[in-house]
């Protein structure tokens, strides 16, 4: 058993929780919020812990295991937790705010309303996510995996995307500003009624076009498609260029 006093609840500062079993200690309703500084969760088993309102400062969380757990409202300021998981954790309202959260899973979690900002998400494994207006800005997510994700009318800022997985992604609706898409699996997405503008799209190969219907794309982007299809455009010209003379 830990020397900490976890299941009170309260401030934890400095605590080495590395590879400890958590489970027991924090599977009840603490009496405050749980609120953990500097601590070291490496490998720290916190399969459906109770950290509804918990604050995490700072906090190395490797390998953690969040499984099931209950973290709505929680906050993650800093930190690390690469190859961590929450699969099927409930994070309604969560905040995650410059944490490095590379490989970490996610599949069946609810993250209604949760935000990730500035966040490193590498590799993240995020199919089969529940819930609505859950949203990432300023985030990498290059080579994430979001298929099915349903992200209509959110806004994209500065979110790279580099060869992610969106296929059958609902993206009606979405707004993308200085944004990356290079190389991203879409098929099956839907783009209607989306302003791909702000969004660096790389080159999409002719069978992949038809994935961006209905979405509004900048005259350089427009001018990109065509190139996939053989279609050159040429600025300029006259109403008599080409016209039958006599």
């Amino acid at each position: 058993m830990s020397r900490y006093d976890l299941a009170a609840g309260g401030p934890l500062r400095g605590a080495d929780l590395a590879d400890r079993d958590l489970r027991a200690e924090l599977h009840r309703e603490p009496g405050a919020p749980r609120v953990f500084a500097d601590c070291d969760l490496t490998r720290a088993d916190l399969r459906e812990a109770h950290l509804v309102d918990a604050v995490f400062t700072d906090c190395r969380m490797d390998g953690a295991l969040l499984d099931e757990a209950a973290l709505d409202g929680a906050r993650f300021a800093g930190g690390t937790a690469p190859g961590a998981r929450f699969t099927g954790a409930e994070c309604i309202g969560t905040a995650f705010e410059r944490t490095d959260l590379a490989n970490t899973e996610w599949d069946r979690a609810v993250l209604t309303e949760a935000v990730f900002t500035a966040c490193r998400m590498t590799g993240a494994g995020m199919n089969g996510l529940r819930g609505i207006g859950y949203s990432f800005p300023r985030c990498n997510l290059m080579l994430a995996r979001l298929k099915g994700a349903v992200l209509r009318g959110e806004e994209f800022t500065g979110v790279r995307l580099d060869e992610a997985d969106l296929s059958k992604a609902d993206l009606r609706d979405t707004v993308w500003q200085q944004s990356r898409l290079r190389g991203a699996e879409l098929t099956g997405a839907d783009f209607r009624g989306a302003d791909l503008r702000g969004a660096d799209l790389g080159e999409i190969d002719l069978a992949d076009a038809g994935v961006l219907r209905g979405a509004t794309v900048s005259p350089q982007q427009a001018d990109m498609l065509l190139a996939g299809l053989g279609i050159q455009v040429l600025a300029g010209g006259s109403e008599q260029d080409g016209a039958p003379t006599g």
